[in-house]
């Protein structure tokens, strides 16, 4: 069964991760296209169990909402990514996030990260949010760029991703800028 729904748009649910997802993630992270701009090693059943039970960040499946068919048929929700919130109750929260490949480019992953920033922000009393791209991910440097996200930093050839070492851009979101940021509806 799966998770519980924790937030929601016209466009997309954001629901507990469970055990009952490890398919979809190892579907995910044995895939390059998913992989790769995370920085990702491949990971085992085991290993995302593990990962599933860490207290210290919150995990939720990304859903497409249902059309009106789908709801009176009650269709499940196809899942469709991933948002976690690293550290949101003790610091400053970190976003990751990833679309499965076969959505990208549909303002999905916008759409779902947006209503994870609003969920933090309501959830927790914390002053910004973080998050950080590869450099090479342009993608994800538009998503965050477009939701008001400020580069704080680079970190030099943090990390060795699809056979180079890679540079890491540090973003940062204050609250009053969330709040004061002028958005279209996700």
């Amino acid at each position: 069964m799966p998770g519980p729904i924790v937030e929601a748009t016209d466009r997309v649910a954001l629901r507990t991760l469970e055990s009952e997802d490890i398919e979809f993630l190892q579907q995910a992270y044995t895939n390059p296209a998913v992989r790769y701009p995370l920085g990702a090693p491949i990971k085992t059943r085991p290993q995302l169990r593990e990962w599933i039970d860490d207290d210290e960040t919150d995990r939720f499946i990304i859903t497409e909402q249902p059309t009106e068919d789908e709801a009176t048929a009650d269709v499940e929700p196809t899942p469709i990514g991933v948002v976690t919130v690293a550290d949101a109750s003790w610091r400053r929260p970190e976003l990751t996030y990833w679309i499965s490949p076969h959505r990208q480019n549909e303002g999905l992953g916008t759409a779902a990260v947006a209503l994870t920033i609003s969920h933090v922000f309501r959830a927790q009393s914390v002053p910004a949010v973080g998050a950080v791209a590869y450099d090479f991910n342009d993608a994800s440097k538009r998503l965050l760029e477009s939701l008001g996200f400020s580069i704080e930093g680079r970190v030099r050839k943090e990390r060795f991703v699809d056979s180079a070492y890679r540079d890491t851009i540090v973003y940062g979101l204050l609250r009053e800028e969330w709040v004061d940021h002028d958005r279209p509806e996700y």
